[in-house]
């Protein structure tokens, strides 16, 4: 039995027993939360464990049963530059690399000898490299911001990739685009950024464009397709995806600096990819939406408040916004890690409070158009933060741009269902348009 313990989302302690042995107690492996560590198989008493002690960017570990202790740990798969998730299935590691973004796959034996690099479809997001010890074939997905979520059989001995299952969708990839670039933050660091819009597209400064970012919390935003992201696309729309720092693209020391006093870093970034994308002409200040959810409502909410003049929209999803009181609120103490508390010292209270979205807003300004948007069962970010935010803003808020709260009902964080998430989906497209004073071509009539 493995039992990993932990107090917020980064760090686990780690403790093993034999559950053969009537004696028998728990064994301390870790007894810290300072790394994050996670048992993927054993054969016997030989245990095989990812972990990202000593490897920012993770490795693959041994320990035995009777020595679990760390400093008996023996790299199975060393730290490389790229980022590292590992699995198994049909008695081989598989191990997952995010090269720029990007999935890079390798398959090696339980020993950690190299066996070969798995041949994906294309360049995106491959996931599902696991199966049992006995099976001969595991089923892994592959998807792109053009290519719909895509299931493929594996042969694990011969390395071969056959289509399994692939969605029917009126849509034609080859119509778009998606390109790479790196563009540069305030303090000089070289941050990646997806765009994808229709082939031919006319850099004039006037396409409406979506600008999305997360950046907490070691996450990393990978491509992925999206139906209703399409219908943004497919009226002309640009999508743009940048890796902010907070995020796990380039491992822990890419999350750490946008952590507690390093968290403005994230802002920053996400302001320099809009500005890249106002210099580039893909879009003006007139036609960028900015966009993001609950870590990412935060990020809109401070962008916005830090730089009005921005975007012309701004669509703060169930976010942090009141930073001095969220972790005295349901699932808010465990975010400590990432963001710190204002209770820490005087100095994290003055950091934080500066940014601050509800703290933020300054009184006699003009902000983008915006729609706040939470629900009424949200017990992760509780509504509350997004009722204050509102409210604070349309108190303050001068000029035409109109400031509104959508308040969804029976749902949570995140919509609860699919015509919800539809709905959802309309109001902020709407809303996006209609202020950019875009009449979307394929919808034109409902206009």
């Amino acid at each position: 039995m493995i039992v990993s313990a932990s107090t917020s989302t980064t760090g686990n302690e780690l403790y093993i027993q034999d559950l053969s042995d009537p004696k028998g107690k728990l064994k301390t492996i870790v007894n810290n939360f300072d790394n994050s560590h996670n048992v993927i198989d054993n054969e016997g008493t030989r245990f095989l464990v990812q972990t990202n002690l000593n490897a920012p960017n993770n490795r693959v570990v041994e320990f035995d049963f009777a020595n679990p202790a760390i400093e008996n740990w023996k790299d199975v798969i060393p730290e490389t530059e790229n980022v590292l998730s590992a699995s198994t299935g049909g008695g081989n590691l598989f191990a997952d690399y995010t090269v720029d973004v990007k999935t890079q796959v390798k398959q090696y034996d339980l020993k950690g000898k190299l066996i070969r690099e798995v041949e994906l479809p294309g360049i995106g997001s491959a996931g599902g490299f696991g199966a049992e010890r006995e099976e001969k074939e595991l089923y892994y997905s592959f998807t792109s911001f053009t290519y719909p979520s895509t299931i493929f059989k594996y042969d694990i001995a011969t390395g071969k990739s056959t289509l399994y299952n692939q969605p029917k969708i009126d849509f034609n990839p080859d119509d778009y685009e998606t390109k790479q670039v790196f563009y540069t933050s305030k303090d000089g660091t070289k941050v990646p950024m997806f765009i994808v819009h229709k082939k031919g597209l006319e850099l004039n400064g006037k396409n409406p464009t979506w600008l999305y970012a997360y950046g907490g919390f070691n996450i990393s935003l990978t491509p992925g397709f999206s139906p209703s992201r399409i219908l943004w696309l497919e009226n002309g729309g640009v999508y743009a995806q940048p890796n902010l720092r907070g995020g796990g693209e380039y491992g822990e020391k890419w999350h750490l600096a946008g952590t507690k006093m390093n968290k403005q870093n994230v802002f920053d970034d996400f302001i320099a990819a809009g500005e890249y994308l106002i210099k580039e002409k893909y879009t003006s200040s007139n036609y960028l939406a900015i966009s993001g959810g609950s870590n990412g409502g935060l990020l809109v909410g401070a962008t916005m408040t830090q730089r009005p003049d921005l975007a012309k929209v701004a669509l703060p999803a169930v976010g942090v916004m009141d930073m001095l009181r969220y972790h005295k609120f349901t699932a808010g103490a465990g975010w400590a890690y990432d963001y710190g508390t204002a209770d820490d010292s005087k100095e994290m209270f003055e950091y934080i409070r500066a940014y601050s979205p509800v703290h933020a807003i300054k009184p006699n300004t003009a902000y983008p158009a915006t729609l706040v948007t939470t629900a009424d069962h949200d017990d992760r970010v509780v509504p509350a933060h997004s009722f204050k935010f509102a409210a604070t803003l349309q108190e303050n808020h001068t000029g035409t741009n109109p400031v509104l709260i959508r308040i969804d009902v029976k749902s949570g964080h995140g919509s609860s269902n699919l015509s919800k998430a539809i709905e959802t989906a309309a109001d902020q497209y709407a809303f996006a348009w209609y202020n950019m004073g875009v009449v979307p071509p394929l919808v034109k009539k409902d206009f």
